[in-house]
């Protein structure tokens, strides 16, 4: 398969403190609210829209690679960086170093929170080979447009997966066609895709080299 600490400075060490003030937060109001309580599920909705909010004097500060690295962490997914084969998910623990150094391979996005507000933060990646979003609740086919619409990913990206995201639906999946260098596409319990023959041959007619896996059953 192709796919392939100096000391943190003051603008690290301040988001590094937000986000441990949020998990706090976070952990007393889950002790605090009943879980039967729709208010929890309210106040969920709240922290995971505030962990996809887009920084943008953030990214202008330290890149879009390390700007979306935090994202992503932030939201409980993973990243591999271009020339290692570990995998990043602690956001206290990703690496620091000269701007530019450590640039996004491949995300795993597996049970996390990222939502459409959050896709800005993809704009400047320009590495990404690999996106793995499955089990995503917030994932909906605004996502999977935006993402496809990104002229960097449409010529870095070449194997994807969507797997257990209900919202999905054969619009989203539609989308892809945009990524041009796309080689892989593993679909699976997506209930959102009616028509599936209809939409792979619509990806496989843009995209002959397409190598398209279904378990839609």
């Amino acid at each position: 398969m192709r796919l392939r600490r100096k000391q943190s400075g003051p603008l690290e060490e301040r988001f590094s403190f937000q986000l441990r003030d949020m998990r706090l937060l976070s952990r007393a109001v889950q002790h605090a609210v009943k879980p039967k309580d729709s208010s929890r599920r309210l106040f969920w909705g709240w922290l995971n829209a505030v962990f996809n909010k887009v920084d943008y004097e953030r990214i202008k500060a330290v890149g879009p690679d390390r700007a979306a690295s935090e994202w992503l962490l932030r939201c409980g997914a993973k990243v591999r960086f271009q020339g290692f084969e570990r995998w990043h998910q602690d956001y206290n623990g990703l690496p620091t170093g000269p701007l530019g150094r450590y640039k996004i391979q491949a995300i795993d996005a597996t049970e996390s929170c990222i939502m459409y507000k959050g896709f800005d933060h993809l704009e400047g990646l320009k590495y990404v080979e690999e996106i793995k979003f499955n089990k995503c609740i917030y994932i909906e086919d605004t996502c999977l447009e935006r993402l496809s619409s990104l002229e960097n990913l449409q010529a870095s990206l070449y194997m994807m997966e969507v797997v257990s995201c209900g919202n999905v639906t054969d619009k989203g999946i539609i989308a892809l066609h945009k990524l041009k260098n796309l080689e892989y596409l593993f679909l699976s319990d997506l209930p959102g895709i009616k028509d599936k023959q209809t939409t792979t041959d619509r990806l496989q007619t843009a995209l002959p080299r397409l190598d398209i896996a279904l378990d839609l059953d």
